[in-house]
This record gives structure tokens, sequence and C-alpha cells, in this order.
């Protein structure tokens, strides 16, 4: 497994197809995703409040399966670094660089940029990306475990199925038209 570390912010959780795609790539071992309890806890409530449809029981049980299936995914101890972080535009998103910098992560992925500042992130060794840019990073390192991830998730997209197209147009509706780009290239392998 790469030691290549990144923290998925709680935004890119929120959409599911978004969300099941960067699960995916997590379980490609490209790199190690992190999150915190927190975080988690900051898009569950997130998509409960703007989803009432959703059950909490289901949300829950969606939340503790993702826990378990990325190996050591929880960052912990984290906490005593919160007040120690200046200079952040939104003192509530402290939580997440301290669990970046806690777990030696280059990355946050994230759609909140303005949130995460390049000069004070520099200070502490980590970049923010926007999921379409990470993901786009990770076609060009290895485009074939990238699609093996996109093959994955069409194949368990049951009710209804997606063609191909419709799998594209399902991820450039959640902000990733470069990645998608650079999908089209490879949409007969998936």
């Amino acid at each position: 497994m790469s030691q290549f570390t990144v923290v998925y912010d709680a935004n890119v959780f929120y959409p599911a197809p978004l969300r099941d795609l960067l699960l995916r790539l997590a379980a490609k071992r490209l790199f190690r995703a992190r999150w915190s309890a927190q975080i988690r806890e900051e898009w569950v409530r997130n998509l409960l409040a703007n989803r009432p449809d959703l059950s909490p029981e289901r949300i829950k049980r969606t939340a503790d399966l993702i826990d378990s299936n990325i190996h050591d995914c929880l960052v912990e101890g984290y906490e005593h670094l919160i007040p120690c972080i200046g200079g952040m535009p939104d003192k509530d998103d402290r939580h997440v660089l301290a669990a970046a910098m806690k777990c030696g992560a280059e990355l946050i992925v994230t759609f909140n940029l303005k949130d995460f500042p390049d000069a004070v992130l520099a200070e502490y060794r980590v970049k923010a990306i926007h999921p379409d840019d990470f993901i786009a990073e990770l076609l060009d390192l290895d485009a074939g475990a990238c699609i093996e991830a996109v093959r994955d998730m069409r194949a368990s997209l049951k009710n209804p199925p997606k063609t191909q197209d419709e799998l594209l147009a399902t991820l450039l509706k959640q902000q990733l038209p470069q990645s998608v780009s650079k999908l089209e290239k490879f949409k007969l392998a998936f």
C-alpha cells in the first residue's frame, strides 16, 4: 500500500456518486484515505439535514460500512492541534487540517479550496486539492487502477444500471469535468 496520504473533507462524502468513486479509488491502494470521526459526523449531519427522505439508520449503516472497509481510515488524537492552527478563514475547518497534520497527509481533498488557503497550509506542508484535480492526477498516475474502480462502480449500479455514458454524465454532475474528459477515452473499458 502506498504511504501517500490524503484526508477527505466532509463535503466530498456528501454526494453519493463522488463518495462511491473516491472510496473505490482508495480501495485500489494508490494512496491512503483518511478522515476523522468529526469529519464523518459532519457529512452525516449535513446529509440528514438536507435529505429528510433518508433514514438516519441507513446513513449510519453506510458510514459504518465505509469506516470498516477502508483500512485505518479514522484519524484520532489530533484534537490538541486544533487551537494551535491560525490563519484559517473558517475556524470550524481547523479540525480537518489538524487531522491531516496528525496522520501526515500531503493533501486535503475538498470542494472548499477557499477555506484552505495555500499560504496557511504551506506552513504545515499540506495542500488542498479539488476532487476533480485529485482524480485527474490519479488517472495520470495509474489509469488502469482508476478504470478498475470506475468499472467496479458501474457494475455495482443495478437499480437502475447505467451505461458508460450515463455514468460519465453522473460524474460530470459531481463537478468532475477534467476527470470525465480523461475517462471518456477509456469508456469502452468500463
